[in-house]
């Protein structure tokens, strides 16, 4: 016999009414217990269950949910939506899946890192070069982090000049996976991307640094089409997402350091170079000179001798002229004779009384032919 105070449902309607009271007192749990069972169905669909040591649970998801590859024995910490399916019965609906535990984060990374160094995500022969210094950084990071405030700090006492332009994100939890991998598409979208992309992040315990070894991060910096450089904790520390990058440094300070050159040291080698190319003109300046004033010796030597000889061949040729002369053959007795203003060379065609002009060196006479004898 059902009393005031008991509810009478159909196995549908307890089903539902459950449903109901458990979307309203819980809409989300977060379990963290250790993983068994772990099974994968059709490529897609994962099942597994969260025990302790007094209980068990089972949890329902998709492959899509999984941060890497897990194993049975792990500890896992599970967001998930608790729920009474109408035929399978009760289970929580995965939302996100997190080693839990530096033991079971470090095999979950250890594990990822032998299946992504298979694909060749880390091979050195993919890494690209990063521009030096860039003019503009993409910085992904948190902006109210110590890391932030010790990238900006470096950088601008380094080098000036460089933009920075920030995405802010969660660099630990459940939604820093998501947020990171959102912020490199974002940069990679751009129409004028940044030079580089840089990740960074401060110093802390396994579970803080454990959204830079996930899948989804790590894929997306190997994917990225802007060179990377990720940082990530304090120099001993290590993630996949850094063996991934182009390009990886010790701490977000050393990452400053190695995208901008020191300008306080390059001032000092500029004042070198200035002190060096000055020496370098002063001597060649000087040589120079030397070699101007040899040539110029040489030149009037050259010249003094091509006038030397060019006076003594005009004092050849003019005593030459002298002697050939007609004024100096006058001088040695001989004389001209014209006819008609021609010079007479032979007698043949002379005749007595034929008038004559005759030059002397010193005289001109006229004449008459009076007789003709030829030579013997």
């Amino acid at each position: 016999m059902q009393t005031p105070s008991e509810i009478e449902l159909s196995v549908s309607e307890f089903v539902a009414l459950l449903n109901q009271t458990l979307e309203y007192a819980y809409p989300s749990v977060v379990i963290t217990g250790e993983l068994a069972n772990l099974r994968v169905s059709k490529g897609k669909w994962l099942y597994f269950d969260l025990k302790d040591e007094q209980s068990t649970v089972k949890f329902f998801g998709t492959v899509y949910m999984l941060p890497g590859p897990l194993e049975d024995g792990m500890l896992v910490r599970v967001r998930g939506v608790p729920r009474l399916h109408n035929l399978y019965g009760f289970s929580v609906n995965v939302m996100s899946i997190q080693p839990a535990g530096e033991g079971s984060i470090r095999k979950a990374a250890d594990l990822l890192a032998h299946k992504l160094e298979a694909e060749g995500l880390f091979d050195p022969a993919r890494k690209r070069n990063l521009p030096y210094p860039p003019e503009r950084i993409g910085l992904i990071t948190s902006g109210q982090s110590a890391a932030y405030a010790d990238f900006i700090k470096i950088l601008n006492a380094r080098w000036g000049g460089v933009v920075v332009q920030l995405i802010d994100v969660q660099v630990q939890g459940e939604v820093a996976p998501q947020q990171i991998v959102g912020a490199i598409e974002q940069f990679n979208e751009l129409q004028e991307t940044p030079d580089v992309l840089v990740l960074i992040r401060g110093g802390g315990s396994a579970e803080d640094l454990a959204a830079f070894s996930t899948e989804q991060v790590t894929r997306a910096v190997a994917a990225s089409r802007v060179p990377t450089l990720v940082a990530i904790g304090h120099e001993v520390d290590i993630s996949l997402a850094e063996l991934a990058a182009d390009q990886r440094a010790s701490t977000p300070s050393n990452a400053a350091e190695l995208l901008t050159p020191d300008k306080r040291h390059e001032l000092a080698l500029t004042k070198d170079y200035r002190r060096s190319l000055t020496q370098l003109m002063q001597t060649r300046l000087q040589s120079g000179k030397t070699e101007l004033k040899h040539a110029s010796l040489q030149l009037s030597q050259i010249v003094s001798g091509l006038l030397k000889h060019g006076r003594t061949h005009l004092s050849g040729q003019l005593q030459l002229l002298s002697a050939l002369s007609p004024t100096a053959v006058l001088a040695r007795g001989y004389a001209i004779v014209r006819m008609d203003g021609k010079v007479v060379r032979s007698g043949n065609k002379l005749q007595k009384g034929n008038p004559l002009a005759i030059e002397l060196v010193d005289s001109l006479l006229d004449a008459t032919i009076t007789s003709i004898e030829p030579k013997k």
